[in-house]
């Protein structure tokens, strides 16, 4: 049996895109007849103590000789020094859902530490595994991660149980879901959903309120100043079966990120086959084809209005964005997909 040691930083059971993937994956090797024991390292990742620097090159060293180890890059791109000490003995995999300098809201100065400790970490991988096309080109490109030693796993989708509810009457139902932070953008949302005011609609916005509770405090502020608290909730972070039942009531998905390594959301939202609104950041555009969902510049509230505006407003346009929607849904592969392409992988160490 083939064996293997996924380290993630914080808890597999998080309600993020990252870590779902992560659980989904482990999960997926797992029926396909793998060993994987999941260290778990502090949450604090990208931005761990010096004592948790310690705790988790101590795990690394307690792995026996030859390990093959696959670390999320959320940890394993800020620890080059630990990788370079590693390599020779361990062989380390990188997960990549995307480059730890693109997060929004770094400094230059942090955001430049970032990119020159993921580069290095990088330089130690036997392969590395990411989960787009876009993500693996800034690999090879700014990165300098060889074209070879990276695979593209794309996130496979849960297909949506029973059929989707029939249109109630009523306003139009957005639903937006991704963490509270500020590379999601809700506040370009909210903006947006300002300016076509006018419309009736109403919109609910899933995702963690408390990990990040300055950008949450900001946001509900914002939405009180702009007059939308009865249009517009903040509904916290929701379970599978309760984000099922979002995608199921929703008459178009919307979310303004500003950059995606992929987008599970997307996906997810494909698969329940709802017209779809956002941006170009990143990989969007590899998961969101132009006939299934308006694409505007990241960063720009008044282009988002327009684009909700041309939906919200028609509804023959959603019908029509939505039939291509469950149409590139049913076109998306499953986690067992993703598993393979990863174990092909881990299978040439």
């Amino acid at each position: 049996m083939p064996r293997l040691t996924f380290v993630h930083p914080g808890s597999l059971d998080t309600r993020t895109g990252g870590s779902i993937y992560d659980r989904k994956v482990v999960e997926a090797l797992r029926e396909n007849g793998w060993w994987v024991d999941v260290l778990e390292w502090p949450a604090t990742f990208p931005f761990p103590s010096e004592e948790q620097r310690l705790e988790v090159a101590a795990s690394l060293s307690d792995l026996p000789d030859n390990a093959l180890v696959m670390i999320d890059g959320l940890a394993l791109g800020t620890l080059p020094g630990l990788a370079r000490k590693e390599m020779g003995r361990l062989r380390l995999v990188a997960m990549v859902h995307h480059p730890l300098a693109l997060e929004t809201g770094l400094s230059p100065m942090m955001a430049a530490t970032f990119a020159s400790e993921e580069r290095d970490a990088l330089q130690c991988a036997r392969a590395v595994i990411v989960t787009s096309a876009t993500t693996a080109a800034i690999l090879e490109g700014a990165f300098a991660v060889p074209a070879e030693l990276i695979t593209v796993a794309e996130p496979g989708v849960d297909r949506p149980q029973g059929h989707r509810d029939a249109r109630a009457p009523g306003p139009v139902r957005i639903f937006a879901m991704g963490q509270i932070a500020p590379r999601k953008a809700h506040h370009i949302l909210v903006e947006a959903l300002s300016q076509i005011a006018d419309l009736d609609f109403e919109c609910a916005i899933a995702g963690n309120l408390e990990r990040d509770p300055d950008t949450a405090d900001d946001l509900t502020r914002q939405i009180r100043d702009r007059g939308l608290s009865d249009r517009v909730r903040l509904v916290g972070e929701v379970s599978e079966k309760q984000a099922a039942r979002f995608y199921a009531q929703a008459d178009i998905f919307a979310l303004a990120s500003v950059y995606e390594g992929y987008g599970m959301v997307f996906a997810e939202a494909l698969a329940n086959g709802l017209p779809i609104v956002a941006t170009t950041g990143g990989a969007i555009p590899e998961v969101v084809p132009s006939d299934a969902g308006l694409l505007v510049e990241p960063n720009d509230p008044e282009a988002f209005a327009g684009a909700l505006r041309s939906l919200v407003s028609d509804e023959s346009m959603r019908e029509k964005f939505a039939r291509q929607s469950r149409k590139t849904g049913e076109s998306l592969s499953s986690w067992t997909t993703t598993a393979s392409k990863i174990e092909t992988a881990l299978s040439g160490l």
